[in-house]
């Protein structure tokens, strides 16, 4: 489907984020010897994309990446010649102090003692600045793990953009925050409006895509998942929750998804992949070369798709957060009952 280009005030607006980390095996428990990041210098490729375009991605670099002498010139070359935000993306287990024991609830970084996710967002924002010249004000929580103490530690910090929300989605099961009620459009964090959060782009779409919100732990049901009920209500065109990302979501998924949320009247998207999958056998999204050019031409029909289609722009993080503070309100009462919920540990209902 393809709709007539939009008012420039309406105009339909996307950027790229890049989680920009360490390689290490999804399959394995957490270890702070995982440090590798071999794979940073294959992001040209999808730069290569994002140059033709006239894209430029946010790149949320996490604490192994920056203290690479190596990632951290590509990253200050891009920056400084106007091609690429550079942000801050917290693994804990791999950013100092390491008071903590490693495990999968720690992983999330809003489990650890107020004091210690200080510590490591502290520590991880002064590496970036030291690396860059500049502090960042984008951050990332690795595995989305964002909570109450760290909108404060973030605005403390100078920082003006959270983009660790996944609207629709738990990951309770095994510690994490669950995003259930979020708005998947940005809103203010804080009513001083030092803090924006700038979700990641999950929907519902299908001819029952309203149903959706009642229907969503479904979706994140071990059990549900093992039976196969998610895949097939998405195959039947009735139900499918997508995010906007060329890792295990077809380019095709990807744009009824955007379809679906344009024709909505939504107007902020954000596409999102980590940095290890552009080299073969890191993630389970791309094992071989033939899956990297898959991936690599997803990424690019997918932008391609919403520019030519849906009469998109491409921008970036710090614009929107440019554009909001000139039109949004502080969080509204539904904002802010919203972010609690977001926050706040829940259990899975069968």
């Amino acid at each position: 489907m393809a709709f007539p280009p939009p008012r420039p005030d309406l105009q339909p607006r996307l950027a790229v984020v890049v989680d920009t980390e360490e390689e290490f095996d999804w399959t394995k428990p957490f270890a702070r010897e995982n440090r590798g990041v071999t794979a940073i210098p294959a992001q040209t490729s999808a730069h290569a994309i994002y140059d033709k375009l006239g894209v430029v991605p946010t790149y949320v670099v996490g604490y192994p990446v920056i203290t690479d002498s190596t990632a951290a010139r590509l990253f200050a070359g891009l920056k400084a010649d106007g091609r690429a935000e550079v942000g801050a993306h917290l693994h804990p287990w791999v950013t100092p102090p390491h008071d903590e024991e490693v495990t999968t609830a720690n992983s999330y970084a809003w489990n650890l003692p107020p004091a210690l996710e200080r510590a490591k967002i502290a520590t991880l924002t002064d590496a970036i600045a030291e690396a860059l010249g500049e502090r960042p004000t984008i951050f990332k929580a690795g595995r989305h793990g964002f909570g109450p103490n760290t909108c404060r530690v973030l605005a403390d910090l100078g920082y003006r953009v959270d983009c660790s929300s996944v609207p629709y989605t738990s990951f309770a099961s095994d510690g994490g925050p669950v995003f259930y009620g979020q708005p998947d459009q940005p809103f203010w964090l804080d009513r001083d409006r030092r803090l924006l959060e700038i979700p990641v782009t999950n929907a519902y779409f299908g001819a029952a895509a309203a149903l959706g919100p009642r229907m969503q732990p479904m979706f994140d049901d071990r059990r549900a998942a093992r039976l196969h009920i998610p895949g097939l209500l998405a195959r039947s065109g009735l139900l499918s929750r997508a995010r906007l990302t060329p890792e295990g979501v077809p380019a095709d998924a990807q744009c009824r998804l955007l379809d679906a949320m344009v024709g909505r009247g939504l107007t902020t998207f954000t596409m999102v992949y980590h940095s290890p999958s552009l080299v073969p056998g890191n993630t389970p999204y791309v094992r071989s070369e033939d899956d990297l050019q898959r991936f690599l031409a997803t990424i690019d029909t997918v932008l391609r798709y919403f520019r030519d289609r849906l009469g998109g722009r491409f921008t970036t993080l710090s614009r929107i957060y440019e554009d909001q503070c000139a039109t949004l309100t502080v969080g509204s009462g539904a904002a802010r009952a919203h972010r609690a919920h977001a926050i706040e540990p829940a259990s899975l209902t069968p």
